[in-house]
C-alpha cells in the first residue's frame, strides 16, 4: 500500500498544501480547493455526469453534480482537483467526467486523476490509524464500513485504495 506515481509527480508545494488538509477526518476538500484557487459549485448536471472542470480567463471552476450521494460528490471533487494538478494544460477545453469517471480524454488521463484522487482523499497514514481503531471486535467488512463512513468515502473506493478488490 503506497502512494501513486501521480502523487510523486506533484510539485512539492502542492503536496504540502494537500498534506495540511489530510490531518483531519473527513478531509476538508472544499478548503483545499479554495487554497488552490479553485471555485467549486454544486450544480444540477445531467444524471450521467458527475463533475466537470474548466478554465476560463485564468479562473478554474469545478462543478459537482448536486444530485449525487455525498461520498460520490467528495470523490468527484478530489478527481477534478487531480485534473487541475496533473492536467492543467487541458482545462481550457474543459473536462466533463461521467459517472464512471470517464471523459472524452484518454483512459490514461482519467486513470491518473483517479489514482491521485484516492491519494488525496484517503491518505495512507489516516487509513492505517482508522483500521486499527475499528479493528477491535469486528469482522473485516464491518471494519471497512466504519473506516469508509468516518472518511466519507465509499467502501468500494476504500477497498480499491487498499488494493483489496
Amino acid at each position: 500500500m503506497s502512494n501513486s506515481n501521480e502523487w510523486m509527480k506533484l510539485d512539492p508545494k502542492d503536496r504540502a498544501i494537500i498534506e495540511k488538509y489530510q490531518k483531519e477526518i473527513p478531509m476538508k476538500l472544499g478548503a483545499l480547493a479554495h487554497e488552490l484557487g479553485l471555485i467549486v459549485k454544486k450544480s444540477t448536471l445531467p444524471a450521467n455526469i458527475s463533475g466537470e472542470i474548466k478554465e476560463v480567463d485564468g479562473v478554474v471552476t469545478i462543478r459537482i453534480n448536486r444530485h449525487d450521494a455525498l461520498n460520490r460528490q467528495r470523490y468527484t471533487l478530489a478527481h477534478e482537483i487531480s485534473h487541475f494538478l496533473l492536467h492543467r494544460h487541458l482545462l481550457q477545453a474543459g473536462i466533463q467526467d461521467d459517472v464512471l469517471y470517464r471523459s472524452s480524454l484518454s483512459n490514461v488521463i482519467e486513470t491518473e486523476a483517479n489514482k491521485l484522487a484516492a491519494d488525496i482523499l484517503m491518505p495512507l497514514s489516516l487509513i492505517k490509524e482508522l483500521l486499527v481503531k475499528h479493528s477491535k471486535g469486528t469482522n473485516k467488512e464491518s471494519m471497512y464500513e466504519a473506516v469508509a463512513e468516518e472518511m466519507q468515502v465509499s467502501v468500494t473506493a476504500l477497498k480499491i485504495r487498499l488494493e483489496k478488490i
